[in-house]
């Protein structure tokens, strides 16, 4: 059985980490993204994620600088998302010292985008995020452009096209739970989680240590945590005790320079 992992999930911007509310609601500044990623290396998470939440927007890639900056201090694999649209881009990535790149709108711009990038750097380099908000009349629909497009997508019925595209993994992010500490939502997770073949990160609500358990045992195979960890006092290794504890399959608890 491959076992759980525990992601801390990081925004980006002006050099800074932030977290907001539903993506443009109270924005709060979270220290030093360099600093704040060796302090997860000690603690021996399994993976990073960061998101440049001005790169859409401004019509750049993610910083390459911040990447290599991470790269120098952290030894355990990392994801980093925001702006991607070219071939090049991913290639300037990886090469700064990324694992792993998130494409989120270019997907739903040009899916086939997606399939290039996974034969020219391999499945296991693309992620893509799902960002997805509820309607008026209670459907979802997948949001592109940092949650100011809408389009005619289907969350699930996305995410599965992604998956005939090669994608790696999918990250399924809510908007409308992103930074509540309100919990994950479960019933898409167990849904998606039922029907894809690819591994399947969680994202968006992260609260409490029961949450977590909730997310994975619907089926996730990875969570990402953001606000739960900058703003309160639960930890990697206190989430990881508490899943091990619950019977949850993670990861023992290691740092990643023993």
């Amino acid at each position: 059985m491959l076992k759980k992992r525990i992601i801390p999930k990081f925004l980006v911007r002006d050099g800074r980490l932030v977290k907001g509310v539903r993506f443009h609601e109270d924005f709060r500044e979270a220290g030093n993204p360099v600093s704040t990623a060796k302090v997860y290396d000690a603690y021996g998470v399994d993976e990073l994620m960061f998101v440049d939440i001005e790169a859409t927007p401004k019509g750049r890639p993610a910083s390459g600088t911040i990447v290599e900056r991470v790269s120098e201090e952290v030894f355990m694999p990392f994801t980093v998302g925001g702006g991607i649209r070219t071939l090049a881009h991913i290639e300037s990535l990886l090469a700064s010292g990324a694992d792993k790149v998130c494409i989120n709108s270019a997907a739903v711009e040009d899916p086939s985008f997606v399939r290039r990038a996974a034969a020219r750097f391999g499945d296991q380099c693309i992620v893509v995020g799902v960002d997805y908000k509820r309607l008026e009349d209670g459907s979802l629909r997948v949001v592109a452009h940092c949650g100011q497009r809408l389009t005619e997508h289907e969350p699930l019925d996305w995410c599965l096209r992604m998956q005939d595209h090669h994608a790696g993994e999918v990250l399924l992010v809510s908007i409308d739970r992103d930074g509540t500490m309100s919990g994950f939502d479960v019933e898409l997770i167990a849904r998606a989680s039922e029907r894809l073949q690819i591994p399947l990160i969680a994202s968006s609500g992260a609260g409490t240590l029961q949450h977590c358990r909730e997310a994975l045992e619907a089926g996730a195979s990875a969570i990402t945590i953001s606000s739960m960890f900058l703003f309160s006092d639960h930890s990697p290794i206190k989430v990881r005790t508490f899943l091990a504890t619950n019977g949850v399959a993670v990861r023992s608890q290691r740092g990643s320079h023993s």
